[in-house]
């Protein structure tokens, strides 16, 4: 059934579709409606339940698809949404970025652009068909760049990808090449002058080596600067093609009018130099940008293109696309794994550095989990294929670490702004510049050399760059050691943090307990207890459940089947064994009378941090199990460094509070907060924040997913459940605490070094464009200085490569 509102479609209103998902009747359409048609700016809407569809007209002066997007979810109901990767070709500046970000914002359905000018990418958020990719690439096309489409894999991976880059890499040193050859000479006689030679080339000579620097090696800056102006945007190339071309043609209309009287009084060799100091910058900072992004390229290359499948029981070499889920695959000794999945035949060592950080090698035998990049050791493995493709776990890394590396800091918005009118002030400052150097009688010549110099110093790389190569490095450096950050804003707010929430079982401790004590009551013998209660845990994922049945299991008992099961999160559950109702569980969940002596030796196994679980059958207490569980080695080393950071640490746990106060005493935490059930932990989180603090939770299971994503900063070890994974900003990816006070000092340090970069960008312009003005800057020298600009931030940024976490296990 259409919807269709009654309102005219005003003339030049854009329209958006959108996917709505959660309706189910001409009810929910009609609130989809009346959502949308409270959206300012929305001029018409047609829903159709029937196909979970929204048409919407809406004035692009006064609403967006985000608007509408936003409407949508508020009023209940979701709308489907696809996120597309493009490499861009043709960038070179801040102002060049956001040109493409303008372009691609003017599609409708655009919900987010994201620019990377380090990775030459745009990441586009928009509402799922709204147009195909190829709209997109002709919408950028159209702005006078090139893409193409590009993904984690294919991006880094891609042989052609990189044959183009190959090819960019050698036209640009070609370039640079005849570029100083041609250039030498016209700066030689420079050179010489303080030295009292006079050696000045003929004039007709400098315009003839100059001719081919100036138009050929320079036409790229001619070009980009073209098609900034066709689309009403400034860039830098416009400042250089401006500086040079008026100090060439008045170089050249000098030779004109004087012919050989004009011999050292022209400017030619100051644009040679100009471009070809340009071109060394490009060159450098190219290479620094390859450079930085080197860890995102390492990871992808990992994974190999081939491998040996088992077919009717032989080996046979397929490439990676025809490995189908289920497959078993065979991993010699020194070959890198191409799958996720358990081993189903034998034991090796693997090197899985690059993935989770781990200098050593990691002992795997069957039934243990391998993942695809990973470097085989002695051993002949045998691999059942769980995860394929850009489902394995480092694709998943590899997508994690892009998306970080594709964000944008709140601080780099203002940047974005200060681009977009840089470059007109700037050929503003340059004709007062020079009209202010013709009214004061400084004559002509005098007035273009410093407008020239002020438009050649101005050049905005810096500022475009000084944002993402910090990112790209800093990301870069932590998925090295074993650290993913998410996202941008994930940085911001790991900066403010002050607070650090630990779970128990498998954060603070090994998460492996084992059985320590089985106390039975009346005629049970401790045997027939561990019997009813590990098959009551029979098929359970708990730590705690798994160690029971693990328990009984090394003593050969026959488990029963469990029936009748009902588990009540973080209390017990109540389940049928043989014919007999059983509760397991907490005290008060299995509600019988526990005896003195129970009570005695529960307190002394619980003082010495141990679980204890109780076994009830109706009112009459079985007996009592004593579980314990081992702290990580390096668990204190972490809570101390995060002190010394001036940060401070919570225990939070469903376990009870002498268990949790022994652990939290072998650790060096004071404030405990144990008896919390699940749902509890978030309550927990939202309490701390209301005292002011800004907190980060560090859990591994399902149940800590809901306060990890409460906390302002969820970080999941690697170990755990994918949906703490997913609810965390950020995962480490092996179970080492001392990842934790890592992953704070290269959030803090890679958010200064933006900062940092940012600042002298901006301090740079701020000071060398007034020294420009004066006239106390030759274009020679205002363009090594505009080089050395840009250059010195990528440098800086790439300090970031060097970061490597203290994880020693001792405690400082």
């Amino acid at each position: 059934m259409d919807l269709a509102v009654p309102t005219a479609v005003t003339g030049g209103a854009s329209t958006v579709r959108l996917d709505v998902t959660g309706m189910t009747c001409t009810g929910c359409a009609r609130r989809v409606s009346a959502a949308l048609q409270a959206v300012p700016g929305v001029s018409a809407v047609d829903v159709n339940p029937a196909l979970d569809r929204a048409e919407i007209a809406f004035d692009p002066l006064v609403a967006t698809p985000r608007d509408c997007v936003g409407a949508v979810t508020t009023a209940g109901f979701g709308v489907r949404e696809a996120t597309t990767r493009l490499d861009v070709g043709g960038m070179t500046c801040a102002a060049c970025a956001d040109g493409v970000r303008r372009a691609v914002e003017d599609l409708s359905g655009v919900l987010d652009v994201d620019v990377n000018l380090a990775l030459d990418r745009v990441d586009v958020r928009h509402v799922a068909g709204a147009w195909s990719v190829d709209v997109l690439i002709e919408a950028i096309e159209a702005a006078g760049y090139t893409a193409k489409v590009t993904g984690v894999a294919a991006g880094v991976v891609d042989g052609k990808a990189g044959q183009g880059q190959a090819r960019e890499g050698r036209r640009d040193r070609l370039d640079l090449a005849l570029a100083t050859g041609l250039t030498l000479p016209l700066v030689a006689p420079m050179l010489l002058m303080p030295f009292g030679v006079q050696a000045h080339l003929p004039p007709w000579w400098e315009l003839a080596l100059a001719t081919p620097v100036q138009f050929w090696v320079g036409r790229r800056f001619y070009v980009a600067a073209w098609q900034a102006i066709r689309r009403g945007a400034g860039n830098m190339d416009q400042l250089v093609v401006l500086g040079t071309t008026a100090a060439y043609v008045y170089s050249l209309a000098l030779v004109a009018i004087a012919g050989a009287a004009t011999t050292g009084h022209l400017y030619v060799e100051a644009a040679a130099v100009v471009i070809t100091l340009v071109l060394v910058g490009k060159a450098l900072e190219g290479r620094a940008k390859r450079s930085a992004a080197s860890a995102l390229r390492a990871l992808m290359a990992l994974r190999p293109d081939r491998a040996r499948v088992l077919r009717a029981g032989h080996e046979v070499e397929v490439g990676i696309a025809e490995i189908a889920v289920g497959d078993v695959v065979v991993v010699r000794p020194g070959e890198r794994v191409a799958v996720d999945g358990p081993i189903v035949r034998g034991e090796s060592e693997l090197d899985e550095s690059l993935i989770t950080g781990e200098s050593l090698p990691v002992a795997r035998r069957t039934g243990d989990r391998v993942v695809a990049g990973a470097i085989n050791g002695s051993g002949l493995l045998r691999v059942r294929t769980e995860r394929i493709g850009d489902d394995t776990t480092l694709a998943r890394i590899g997508e994690l670490v892009a998306h970080a590396q594709t964000g944008k800091a709140p601080i780099q918005r203002l940047v974005d702004r200060v681009s977009t009118v840089f470059v007109p002030a700037v050929l503003a400052l340059a004709v007062v510049t020079f009209g202010g150097w013709l009214a004061i009688g400084g004559g002509f010549e005098m007035a273009l050399v410093a407008a020239v110099a002020v438009l050649v110093v101005a050049c905005p790389c810096a500022l475009g760059l000084a944002t993402p190569t910090a990112l790209v490095a800093g990301t870069g450096a932590a998925a090295r050691s074993g650290v993913l950050i998410r996202d941008i804003e994930t940085l911001e707010r790991a900066h403010d943090i002050d607070t650090v929430v630990l779970d128990k079982t498998g954060t603070l401790t090994m998460g492996t307990p084992s059985l320590r004590q089985t106390l039975p009551v009346e005629s049970e013998d401790a045997d027939e207890l561990l019997r009813l209660v590990a098959s009551a845990q029979r098929g359970s994922e708990h730590p705690l459940g798994k160690a029971l049945v693990a328990a009984a299991n090394s003593r050969s008992l026959a488990l029963g089947e469990p029936e009748a099961f009902e588990a009540t999160a973080g209390q017990g559950i109540e389940v049928e064994i043989d014919g007999r109702a059983l509760r397991v569980g907490r005290p008060a969940f299995v509600a019988a009378d526990v005896p003195p002596v129970v009570s005695a030796a529960a307190a002394a196994w619980e003082a010495e941090g141990a679980t204890v679980v109780y076994a009830a059958a109706g009112d009459r207490l079985l007996g009592a199990l004593a579980l314990a569980d081992v702290v990580r080695p390096d668990a204190a080393a972490a809570v101390a460094r995060l002190h010394q950071r001036g940060v401070g640490t919570v225990l939070l746990t469903g376990d009870n509070a002498r268990a949790a106060a022994w652990i939290a005493d072998e650790v060096g935490i004071a404030d405990v907060r144990a008896d919390v059930p699940p749902e509890g932990k978030t309550a927990v989180i939202a309490e701390l924040q209301a005292e002011g603090r800004r907190v980060a939770m560090v859990g591994d299971g399902v149940n800590d997913a809901p306060a990890l994503a409460q906390a302002d900063l969820g970080m999941a070890m690697g170990s755990g459940t994918d949906v703490a994974r997913a609810a965390a900003g950020v995962t480490l990816m092996r179970p080492a605490l001392t990842l934790v006070p890592a992953a704070l000092d290269i959030a803090a340090r890679t958010r200064a070094k933006i900062r940092q970069n940012l600042f002298w960008a901006f301090a740079y312009n701020v000071c060398a464009l007034p020294v420009a003005a004066l006239g106390l800057l030759s274009p020679a020298v205002a363009g090594a200085a505009m080089a050395c600009s840009s250059v010195s931030v990528v440098a800086s940024a790439l300090l970031l490569k060097r970061w490597r976490p203290d994880v020693s296990a001792s405690r400082p």
